[in-house]
């Protein structure tokens, strides 16, 4: 036992239950000094995704507050606020939750070394996802390439055991000083988004358990249909307090397999295969960090996607009117809940890669900003998936026709009256929210006429598909 303080750095790991960091550090028997780092690559964030996170951090404060200590909130380059704070406390130990992008791994990287040779012990855990990436490998030693290999991989392997929320947390005999949360005016881009959004947003470590054990309860034997239909409540919720670590994958996972020993089945199982891709994403990532970036598949180097984003269509892409419903509805209610279904990014996705034979980046771009369940590695293997270029991708001439998949998994028209005001005498909320949440300089109002398509679906299908046999056959 030591009474040597611990800095507990706190990064996409906001929760207090399933962290191996926090249980390592209370462990140890001194006192623990929880800290989130407002650094550069947080700053970097995308609006919505920092008005979320700035929400989870407010209850995460809230959390720690309960078991007798304090969260303490500094501003700066994170090498440096953890030298500062180290001379302030006389920590001996810092310990962090392993992120996988190539920016956290290099930061890490850099400041696991520095703190070493300075004699003061840094340790990284895992916990962001349910097995580390270098954990999984191929018969023939390398990484995965394809998801359906990787599944069948992962599938019965064991996951760490759960550990329970510390109900006390050791606190130093003074706290170090502490910026106000408000001060870093974290919604501050969201402008008057952010109280449309306030509307939908649903944080906090217990909010996430309550939700899966509702989705466990019922909705999960049917989830292998119901996930595909945007109108129903079919899926789980929990992308949200996934990426910022409300919840721990472990705890999903546990979860879910036992429901499908207990009788869920297909539903169970399609629901746990949806968290293996997640950390597919991540195992990709890691391995081929390029994926952010640049096409996954060099062969799609020289693609003649449009690379303008101020082009009008792609500025309509964005705005919710392209003039293809099931596409505006998607692209609207992102804007509106920072949330899209996924069934619906895969037709947003398409239709500006193929049908605008728009780049990818502009979409991952878009996507950044808007998601408050922005992802790093999701983000990126989604988009490229979609666009062809990416791992296990679909072929090219797999082109999403928005109308097709809207008489398949919205017959009723649901999803698109939810989210589309023009034309409707007495729309609904969620879809007058839409011009409350954009920028007024957008200058659209729900009695405007809706708008004629950008493109033919069968015309910008004969675009794409002649744009890829002239890149293929130019190679």
């Amino acid at each position: 036992m030591s009474e040597t303080p611990i800095i507990l750095w706190f990064r996409r790991d906001l929760r207090l239950a399933d962290h191996p960091a926090l249980s390592a550090a209370c462990a140890a028997g001194g006192p623990v000094i929880p800290v989130f780092i407002l650094d550069p690559e947080t700053e970097a964030l995308g609006a919505a995704a920092k008005w979320r996170l700035m929400h989870s951090i407010k209850n995460l404060s809230q959390s720690i507050d309960i078991t007798g200590n304090r969260l303490i909130l500094r501003r700066g380059d994170a090498a440096a606020v953890l030298d500062r704070l180290i001379a302030e406390t006389g920590a001996g130990a810092v310990h962090w939750t392993r992120l996988y992008d190539p920016a956290a791994r290099a930061r890490d990287q850099a400041i696991k070394s520095a703190l070493k040779a300075r004699g003061i012990s840094a340790r990284s855990f895992p916990g962001h996802v349910l097995f580390e990436p270098w954990a999984i490998e191929t018969g023939a030693g390398g990484f995965y390439r394809v998801f359906t290999p990787y599944w069948k991989s992962v599938r019965d392997r064991p996951v760490d055991p759960l550990i329970p929320a510390p109900t006390r947390l050791p606190a130093p005999a003074r706290w170090p000083a502490s910026d106000w949360l408000d001060d870093w005016a974290l919604g501050a881009a969201m402008g008057r988004g952010a109280a449309v959004l306030e509307r939908y947003c649903e944080v906090g470590e217990a909010t996430a358990l309550a939700r899966l054990d509702s989705f466990l309860d019922g909705p999960v034997a049917d989830y292998q249909l119901a996930r595909d239909y945007p109108a129903r409540a079919g899926t789980s919720g929990l992308s949200e307090a996934l990426t910022l670590g409300e919840i721990a994958p472990r705890r999903i996972w546990h979860a879910a397999q036992r429901v499908r020993q207990g009788g869920a089945g297909a539903g169970a199982e399609t629901f746990l295969k949806e968290l293996a891709w997640r950390d597919f994403a991540h195992h990709l990532m890691f391995h081929t960090p390029h994926i952010l970036t640049r096409n996954w598949r060099q062969d799609w180097d020289g693609f003649p996607w449009n690379e303008d984003r101020h082009d009008p269509r792609v500025i309509a892409w964005t705005q919710g009117r392209t003039g293809v419903p099931f596409v505006d509805a998607a692209m609207r209610e992102l804007y509106v809940t920072g949330r899209m279904h996924n069934r619906a990014r895969m037709i947003v996705a398409s239709f500006l890669t193929k049908h605008l034979l728009s780049h990818w980046r502009i979409g991952m771009d878009w996507f950044a900003d808007c998601l408050t369940d922005w992802d790093p590695a999701s983000n990126a293997m989604g988009w490229q998936w979609c666009a062809g270029s990416g791992p296990d991708a679909a072929p090219y001439f797999r082109i999403f026709n928005p109308e097709t998949q809207a008489k398949t998994w919205d017959p009723k028209g649901d999803y698109v009256r939810n989210w589309i005001a023009e034309g409707q005498r007495n729309p609904p909320q969620s879809a007058l929210d839409y011009f409350d949440a954009m920028p007024k300089s957008w200058q659209m109002t729900p009695g405007d006429p809706y708008p004629a398509p950008l493109v033919g679906l069968a015309e910008g299908r004969k675009m794409a598909l002649a744009a890829y046999e002239g890149h293929r056959s130019a190679r």
